[in-house]
């Protein structure tokens, strides 16, 4: 069977798989242990599974396909974060972001090959949106970087961060499907508590995060608590207003009980005056919460900079007096385009 036609065999999930072993005359076992090398071992072809006779891996390979996603470059930053272009197989390029710190090696991975979203300050948000990424390219991007982690830092990675390219809630299914795979057993056995996926803020799939009850932490990029401001760089806000977010996230809370970060970009001179600090302590009144202040990466698509760290001290200041937990984030990796809004494959960029 030509490799086009032949069928992602990631994406049956165990049941399909042992269905299929059953017209194979194969038992079911078979398929378990097929499965096991997929997503506990992160087997890329069927040659390696050794446990299978040669018969039953041949017929494998000729009815599937494994969609292996590989490392297409990597770049080093002089703060040792790790920012790796990683190619699909249709030849698509996502990137990726490994942020080694004392107490913990994160992955920031991408959902989307590009994004539709068009946040004005974000690199990623100047580029076509081409396709979603499939639960399988997700969990490679995570594999591959803890790969990375180990050999350069010998130390396995301990978060993820769904805040790369694309937007997770408009690929809702993938996203949930990769996490799923990440978390269990009989996958990557990781801490849904150490993942955190997010949003740009699309009200109604917050609300079905909260029918779902999820475990994993949500994250909304805020930026601005005030409609015409937000308006005017998220253009998402104006069918998705804060109003219409705050009622989401008060539903998202009611069902899951987990606190809601919301990340806030302090742009110089457009809202990191201390009146924009009271509306994001009003804001943070509608469901428990804490504040990552983060520092702007200009992009050379946009005018933005940097908020003075005078005034970014005065804003966490009232924050923080308003009995609001308040981190300033400082960037990683902004010396290779590596960090917070920066990801952006160059060659796709629209200009």
């Amino acid at each position: 069977m030509p490799a086009h036609q032949k069928k992602d065999i990631r994406s049956l999930d165990l049941a399909q798989l042992q269905q299929h072993f059953t017209t194979l005359n194969e038992p079911a076992y078979r398929a378990k242990q097929v499965y096991q090398w997929l997503w506990e071992k992160s087997a890329h072809s069927f040659g390696e599974m050794s446990n299978l006779s040669k018969d039953l891996r041949k017929k494998l390979d000729e009815q599937f396909t494994i969609n292996a996603v590989t490392v297409n470059q990597s770049q080093i930053s002089t703060d040792h974060t790790i920012k790796s272009s990683f190619r699909l197989y249709d030849g698509n390029i996502v990137e990726g972001v490994l942020i080694p710190m004392d107490d913990r090696m994160t992955a920031c991975v991408s959902s989307q090959v590009g994004c539709s979203l068009t946040c004005k300050f974000c690199a990623t948000g100047y580029m076509d949106r081409k396709r979603n990424l499939n639960a399988d390219e997700i969990y490679d991007q995570v594999v591959l970087i803890d790969g990375q982690a180990r050999a350069n830092y010998k130390l396995p990675l301990t978060n993820i961060v769904y805040m790369g390219m694309g937007e997770p809630l408009l690929n809702y299914a993938n996203v949930l499907r990769s996490i799923e795979r990440i978390t269990a057993p009989d996958g990557l056995n990781m801490s849904y508590k150490r993942i955190t996926v997010s949003t740009a803020g699309i009200a109604k799939m917050i609300k079905k995060l909260g029918d779902d009850q999820v475990k994993f932490n949500l994250a909304l990029s805020l930026h601005a608590a005030n409609d015409q401001k937000r308006n005017e760089i998220m253009p998402i806000n104006e069918q998705n207003s804060l109003k219409a977010l705050a009622e989401a996230l008060k539903y998202y809370f009611s069902k899951t009980k987990n606190p809601v970060t919301y990340e806030y970009i302090v742009f110089n001179d457009f809202n990191d005056d201390i009146s924009d600090a009271m509306e994001l302590a009003r804001f943070c009144k509608h469901v428990p919460c804490k504040v990552n202040l983060i520092e702007y990466n200009p992009i050379q698509f946009a005018s933005f900079i940097n908020a003075q760290a005078d005034k970014i001290d005065i804003f966490s200041g009232y924050l923080k007096s308003q009995g609001i937990t308040t981190n300033i984030r400082r960037s990683r990796g902004k010396d290779i385009d590596a960090a917070c809004g920066q990801l952006a494959v160059k060659e796709q960029a629209a200009l």
